[in-house]
C-alpha cells in the first residue's frame, strides 16, 4: 500500500508597527484558512491573532521595527500552529495574572489561553515567538496550495 507523505503547509508575512498591520494580518490568516479548507474554527484562530499581533505591536516590536508572523498546518495530525515573532525585549505575563487585575486590557492572554489547544513564549535573539495551537480536523488541507 502506497502511502503519500503530506508536508507541512506554511506561510508567513512580515508588517512594520503600524496599527493598520492587524486588519491586514487576520486578512492574511483568513486567506490561508479558506486555501487550506481549515475555517472550522476560524473565528477562534482569528481572534487569536487579533491578540498576539497587538500584543507584539504594543509591547514587543520597538519603534522603526517590525514583526513576523508564521502560520504552519501539519496536514497529517490536523494541527495548526500560529507563531508571532517580535525583535522586543519585552516579557510576557502568564495570563492567569490578568484574572484578578483591576487593570484595565491586557487580558488578551486570557483569550488565547481560553480558545488556543496550547500557547507559550520561545526565545528568539532578539526577542521571543509567542505562540498558539489549534486542532483541527485532521487530514484538512490536502492537495491545498501552499503559497
Amino acid at each position: 500500500m502506497n502511502e503519500t507523505t503530506q508536508l507541512p503547509h506554511f506561510r508567513e508575512v512580515f508588517h512594520r508597527r503600524e496599527r493598520r498591520s492587524v486588519p491586514l494580518v487576520r486578512q492574511f490568516v483568513r486567506e490561508a484558512l479558506v486555501d487550506w479548507a481549515c475555517e472550522a474554527r476560524a473565528d477562534d484562530v482569528l481572534l487569536c491573532v487579533s491578540e498576539l499581533v497587538t500584543n507584539a505591536l504594543l509591547h514587543g516590536v520597538p519603534p522603526g521595527r517590525g514583526f513576523r508572523l508564521h502560520l504552519y498546518l501539519e496536514p497529517a495530525d490536523g494541527t495548526l500552529r500560529v507563531e508571532v515573532h517580535d525583535s522586543g525585549d519585552g516579557e510576557v505575563r502568564p495570563a492567569d495574572s490578568w484574572a484578578d487585575s483591576g487593570e484595565e486590557g491586557g487580558r488578551g492572554l486570557l483569550l488565547v489561553a481560553a480558545l488556543a489547544d496550547k500557547w507559550g513564549v520561545g526565545e528568539r535573539n532578539p526577542g521571543k515567538v509567542v505562540w498558539c495551537e489549534f486542532e483541527v480536523s485532521a487530514g484538512v488541507g490536502r492537495g491545498m496550495s501552499t503559497r
